[in-house]
């Protein structure tokens, strides 16, 4: 069963449901213009539809964005699952979204996101091809997230203070997750200071044991002192309420949808804090992704992800020279790279 909603500025927003195994999510394309849509899979218990249009929106948005400052050949588009990740039947569940992403004939190519693992994408890729993060289809993408958002934290330290050491700069990371916990390595790696939150023990266990860290609360994090704020958790943590209590010079991490509007990226400006554009420092999952369905191989993935390290520079340079908020900045780059691409394709 598959309804859809007409949405100005969006290719197709579909509702997909199948009652029979409980399965039921939307599917978001926001552009094809450079290519088919690719975006991940995220599982989340949303309190009602509504939510979850208003998240799956947002991000298929802002992969097209990140897909096309990559330079990528694909479009944007995301999916989400309204479930409870702890009780799904996750063979049902997925082969359902496989059939559903099938009917669709290529538009929109699916992989990993929150909630969902490598194992779920094989549940999917047993209805339809147009999948990628599988164990033989690239692979669990967080490595090249974390190795992304890590050269993109580089870069910012060497815009804001002429060099890109990380010895003894301190980071508050907020998230421990796949790419958190993966990210927390190189920042330790560097010789960073970290200081730490999540809500699952295990995930902050993990990091301790691997890292010189310090933990803090959930809460704490987002007020303490520290050179580099690295969101690696849900969106939306840039807000009216966080901002007056941030003492951070750089915010630079990788959850999507950081900002909770538009406005608040004009507001760090204000602040003085210089921002990393989240679904720029955050693509090194989707460019391994990209690599792998055009035939590359690992050596092209390294060049491709440590790009973002440039990417970024060219927008705080833009930024900078116009008197914009880097958020608006990256925008305004993505959207003359789509009217490029308008161009070409007339």
């Amino acid at each position: 069963m598959i309804g859809e909603f007409d949405i100005p500025g969006y290719e197709r927003v579909l509702l997909c449901k199948e009652p029979l195994v409980g399965y039921r999510s939307i599917i978001a394309i926001h552009s094809t213009l450079l290519g088919p849509a690719v975006g991940g899979t995220r599982v989340w218990n949303y309190q009602n539809d509504e939510e979850a249009l208003k998240d799956a929106l947002r991000l298929s948005r802002g992969m097209t964005y990140k897909n096309a400052l990559a330079g990528l050949p694909f479009g944007g588009g995301k999916s989400v699952i309204i479930a409870d990740n702890k009780t799904l039947d996750r063979q049902s569940i997925f082969r359902a979204h496989g059939r559903f992403i099938e009917a669709l004939g290529g538009k929109y190519i699916t992989a990993e996101d929150v909630g969902t693992s490598v194992r779920d994408m094989e549940y999917v890729s047993k209805e339809t091809n147009y999948v990628a993060g599988t164990s033989i289809q690239g692979g669990d993408p967080s490595p090249w997230t974390a190795r992304g958002v890590f050269r993109g934290i580089q870069a910012s330290a060497k815009y804001r203070w002429g060099n890109e050491d990380l010895a003894d700069r301190t980071v508050a990371l907020q998230g421990c997750g796949s790419v958190g916990f993966k990210l927390a390595k190189l920042l330790h790696g560097a010789g960073a200071e970290l200081i730490i939150a999540d809500y699952d023990d295990e995930r902050v266990s993990a990091v301790l044991e691997e890292c010189r860290a310090r933990r803090v609360d959930v809460a704490e994090i987002l007020q303490v002192s520290a050179d580099i704020f690295a969101p690696c958790a849900l969106g939306g943590i840039i807000n009216d309420q966080t901002i007056p209590h941030f003492k951070f010079e750089l915010v630079a991490g990788a959850a999507n949808n950081q900002l909770l509007d538009e406005k608040h990226g004009v507001e760090l400006k204000q602040k003085g804090i210089l921002y990393a554009p989240d679904y720029v420092i955050n693509a090194g999952g989707v460019i391994s992704g990209s690599v792998y369905l055009t035939d590359g191989d690992a050596t092209q993935t390294v060049a491709r992800v440590d790009e973002i390290y440039d990417t970024l520079m060219l927008i705080y340079e833009m930024a900078a020279t116009a008197d914009i908020s880097t958020n608006v900045a990256a925008n305004q780059l993505a959207e003359e790279r789509l009217a490029w691409a308008a161009q070409v394709n007339q």
